[in-house]
């Protein structure tokens, strides 16, 4: 499921200054995450923009997660 939730986030080099969005709008993963973090409920998100849906939050959420789960690999000096 996570993967079919993926295909909702897009990324366009003149939308949102090429950052990643939900479904082609101009509402970023990053709004998302911002009015979670503040303690918006997802009712209260899909009220306040009704043209989201439930899974567009859920996608925003799969994407962070996927995003923080990239691996860091230290540079070896000298």
């Amino acid at each position: 499921m996570k993967t079919t939730l993926l295909h909702r986030i897009t990324i366009e080099p003149g939308k949102c200054g090429g950052r990643p969005c939900i479904r082609g709008l101009r509402i970023r993963v990053q709004d998302i995450l911002d009015m979670l973090a503040a303690g918006t409920s997802e009712k209260e998100i899909l009220h306040d923009y009704p043209y989201l849906e439930r899974d567009d939050i859920r996608a925003a959420m799969a994407y962070a997660a996927a995003y923080l789960n990239h691996s860091i690999v230290p540079a070896r000096s000298g």
